[in-house]
């Protein structure tokens, strides 16, 4: 499946070394401000060859909005974007046409369709992540005016964690760390892995905030589930955790509730989610990435015919996928709030009456 959502959807499209990636949006609303420069912006903060703890894949990601707006408001039809890909260098990959990348979906995909893009992946490429940071921004334009904020960064690589959590100073960081006092030490892990043609990983943390009471539903589309599947969605993601996540298996009830006072919460064991509903808290969720599988060392493997070789790889790779995820977080947990805002509307009887009867 490509799709994602119910009432506020997207679908992306498009391959690593193809022609272009984009996505398509349905449901958004007519009548919201699309401000093209802050969908431009948001893209720029993912795209690669910024820096040297990005691939040196050099892309401008500029996004063309193709259909859905009218005079810089959406129209309530589908809004299509496109984005062209101009640095594919798709004969890095013509070693490894004929075999599998270990940590990497070239076996699984095999297996599964009879055949694969093995050019940088194809669809299992962390490019696509960009259409969903071009969806996501449309959501953050749609969050704006209801003044719910959310913003992401790094909170750990290679095992080096921040000790405080400044979200304000993760946009002006090269890697978007949240501790400018282990940002250094998370920096030289990250050019001590690529010096060694190894890669690191990391945890990237999404604070949502402004949310009203009772995003989410009761058992299956739940909101901490539901922002669970979004960041597993994300390739190279291998877990996620709701507030105190796993922590709170090693808790007792006790220390692990909330209590509750006329002006709020008192803690946040909960990461502001109760029952799969919003309670008005913080949201915080850490997402946690592994490594980069792609690295250039020698490794073993098979080809499609089952035949064991060793070989090396060729290409253009980060050295840690979790410092642009961040980006890619904070823009799915921006499609998942939008969804179930749309989706509560039409809860109670005084929501509908209230949109009827004005």
């Amino acid at each position: 499946m490509n799709r994602f959502g119910i009432r506020f959807s997207f679908s992306t499209f498009g391959e690593s070394h193809g022609k272009a990636i984009g996505c398509i949006l349905d449901g958004v609303p007519a009548g919201l401000d699309i401000d093209e420069h802050f969908i431009q912006r948001e893209l720029d903060r993912r795209k690669p060859g910024q820096n040297q703890y990005a691939t040196a894949r050099k892309e401008a990601d500029e996004v063309e909005i193709l259909s859905g707006i009218f005079e810089g408001k959406s129209t309530g039809t589908p809004i299509a974007m496109v984005i062209f890909n101009t640095s594919q260098k798709s004969k890095d990959y013509t070693n490894i046409k004929d075999l599998f990348r270990p940590g990497h979906a070239d076996f699984t995909y095999w297996h599964k369709y009879g055949i694969r893009d093995y050019r940088g992946g194809g669809r299992a490429s962390a490019r696509e992540t960009a259409a969903r940071v071009a969806a996501g921004a449309v959501a953050k334009l749609m969050l704006r005016p209801l003044g719910i904020e959310i913003q992401s960064g790094i909170t750990e690589i290679a095992g080096i964690a921040s000790e405080q959590l400044d979200f304000d100073y993760a946009p002006q960081s090269e890697i978007y760390a949240l501790d400018k006092n282990t940002e250094q030490a998370q920096k030289d892990a990250v050019l001590e892995a690529k010096n060694r043609h190894d890669s690191v990983g990391g945890i990237a943390q999404v604070k949502i905030e402004g949310l009203p009471i009772g995003l989410g539903e009761p058992l299956y589309y739940k909101l901490d589930a539901l922002l669970a599947e979004a960041m597993m969605g994300i390739n190279a993601v291998k877990a996620v955790e709701i507030g105190d996540g796993a922590a709170s298996a090693q808790a007792f009830g006790s220390t692990n509730n909330d209590p509750i006072r006329n002006d709020g919460f008192e803690s946040n064991h909960s990461g502001g989610i109760l029952g799969g509903i919003s309670n008005g808290d913080t949201v915080r969720v850490n997402v946690y990435f592994k490594p980069t599988p792609s690295i250039f060392k020698k490794q073993h493997t098979i080809t499609t015919e089952d035949e064991e070789v060793d070989f090396e790889l060729k290409g253009r790779h980060d050295p840690c996928v979790a410092i642009r995820g961040s980006i890619v977080v904070e823009s799915m947990a921006a499609l998942v709030i939008a969804d179930l805002l749309l989706l509560n509307m039409g809860r109670t009887m005084e929501g509908v009456t209230s949109y009827y009867n004005k």
